[in-house]
Order: C-alpha cells, then structure tokens, then sequence
C-alpha cells in the first residue's frame, strides 16, 4: 500500500476539522463530538483491525505516520488509544463501542491522556484484560490539559493482557505524538526565527539561536527515529522496544519545548499563541505511560536479565 495515499486524506481531515481553534474550543470545555464524529466516520479509527473483522489490515508499523500527524494537530482525543483498543477488541472476538475509548495499564500511576474525552477503557487488571465504562474523571488542574484520574465502572472481561502489558501500547503511541508534535514545532519554531526581526535582522541569523534550532533538529529527528522504532514490531510490540521509544521520545519533548519557547520569548506562552498547543502536551506525553526513570529502570533491569552483550542488546530493540 501507498502509505502517503492513505496519510494524505487524513491530514486533510485533521487540517479541516482540528483547527487550533477547535482545539481551544475543546480545550475550555466545549464538545468533543463534531470532531470524533468526523474521525469516526473516516474510517481510520479501525484501521488496525484486520480485514475480515472489518477493518484495514493495517500494521501498526505502516499506522506509525498516521499517530505522528495525531501529534502534529494536537488532536485532543484518544483516537490512537481507540484504535488499538478496537484491534485488541477485534482480536479478542469482541464488537468495540462506537465511542472514544483509552487504554489503561495495569502499573497507571499516571493522569490518562485526553481521560476527560473518552466514555469507555480498555483496563489492564492483573493478567486480563476488561472493557470497562468511565464513571468519573477527575481533571489535573493544569491549563488545557484534558488529562484526568479515572474511575472505572466493573467491566466485562474480554481476553488475556498482551505480554508486557498495556503499558508498551501507551509508550509508542506518546512516543509517536511526541515525534509529530517535535516535527510542527521545529518547522514553526525555524519560520518564527526568520521572520522576527531584531536589530534590523532576523533572529535567526544570530549564531547563537542557529545552535539552539540545530540541536532541536537533532532531538526532533531523535523523537521520530524513536517512535519508528516503537512501532516497527506491529502490534506484537516488545518491551525493549517500547522502553527505547519512550525514553528517547521523553528527553527530546523536554528539549524541544525548551527551545521553542526560547526562541519565541515571551509570545509563546500566550493562550492567543498556537505554540503552548503543543508544548503542554509535550510534558502530557511526557509524564504519561511512564517518564523517563520508569523507563530507564525497566531497560536497565530488561538488560541485567538479557544472556546478550551490550551490542546485541541494542540491536535487539
């Protein structure tokens, strides 16, 4: 398949109906529905389920542009989560709702991302896996974060947990918005530079700020290389392989944000301004799914219990 052909409508899609300032609108507590009605009936959200239960077929190697493009439009809604959660529930034999739906692991000690937007989720309990209503989602207070402490109604079981949990999903999923948002804002952040002018020449002609927008083209290309590796696997995703994206990903968001913000000055913290759409949910993605220690750890004790050298180990990722 033609991956670009099937990128391309569905960047038009978000272009269309995901403006900065629906996000906004969703942002300050307006409905969500217009939106994921016009996801939903593209057709994308079952993308990775297979043909004869209905879906594309798609590998989530191939999908791996489609969830960067969900970062790059700051797209609020858990639209990876739902189509990992509906090829799971396709797998498992199970009919999915027709409402957003996010994952949930087992070890969440996190706010779950766009958790105020979704109805149902797809919960890890023990070595099980259950669908499950939200009855309460309790918002984290931080400006325009759709972020939220969930409450899960008793759900229904519908198969056993993937080996290594839900949470490696959750990994490459922030992995990839990560890279797509980095993307955006390396691109928006380069134009701003050349654009302002000060001392009667843009600031990007300075040496200094030329580093700083070459050290975020390195984190950037750092973030994508991250989440291709995440999702090279498919579905049957290793831990190793979710603990290199989301580490990586996790230190380039935190860079990147710092330097966009350090170009644009005092402007891009501004609500009116489109750049804090994407750096706040650089630090969402960040801290969800495990930030970097929690990675850190689970690569150090993956590779204490690995009979491989150091090399194999990396290339085994």
């Amino acid at each position: 398949m033609d991956m670009q052909a099937f990128l391309d409508p569905f960047v038009r899609l978000l272009e269309a109906e995901c403006s900065p300032d629906t996000v906004r609108m969703i942002e300050a507590g307006g409905s969500a529905d217009a939106l994921w009605q016009a996801i939903a009936a593209s057709g994308y959200l079952d993308a990775l389920v297979p043909e004869e239960a209905g879906g594309a077929g798609l590998d989530l190697s191939t999908l791996g542009p489609i969830l960067m493009a969900l970062g790059a439009y700051a797209v609020p809604l858990p639209v990876a989560d739902t189509m990992v959660a509906r090829a799971l529930l396709a797998q498992a034999g199970r009919d999915a709702p027709q409402d957003p739906i996010i994952l949930v692991a087992e070890d969440s000690r996190w706010p779950v991302v766009s958790g105020q937007l979704a109805s149902w989720a797809l919960a890890q309990q023990d070595d099980r896996l259950v669908l499950c209503r939200i009855t309460k989602a309790e918002p984290t207070g931080v400006f325009g974060d759709l972020s939220a402490r969930i409450t899960l109604a008793p759900g229904d079981v519908v198969g056993m947990a993937p080996a290594g949990g839900l949470i490696k999903f959750g990994a490459v999923m922030r992995a990839a918005a990560i890279a797509g948002a980095a993307d955006t804002l390396l691109a928006r952040t380069t134009a701003y530079a050349n654009e302002r002018v000060q001392f009667g020449k843009p600031i990007g002609k300075q040496q200094a700020i030329q580093q700083q927008l070459a050290l975020m083209a390195q984190y950037a290309v750092a973030a994508r290389l991250a989440a291709q590796t995440g999702c090279a696997a498919g579905l049957a995703i290793t831990l190793q392989a979710a603990a290199s994206a989301k580490y990586m990903a996790n230190l380039a968001a935190s860079e990147i944000a710092a330097i966009a913000h350090a170009v644009h000055g005092a402007m891009g913290i501004s609500a009116e301004f489109d750049l804090q759409l994407l750096t706040k949910r650089l630090h969402a993605w960040r801290l969800s799914d495990g930030a970097e220690t929690y990675w850190a750890q689970a690569l150090g004790r993956l590779r204490l219990e690995a009979d491989l050298s150091s090399l194999d180990f990396i290339r085994g990722a």
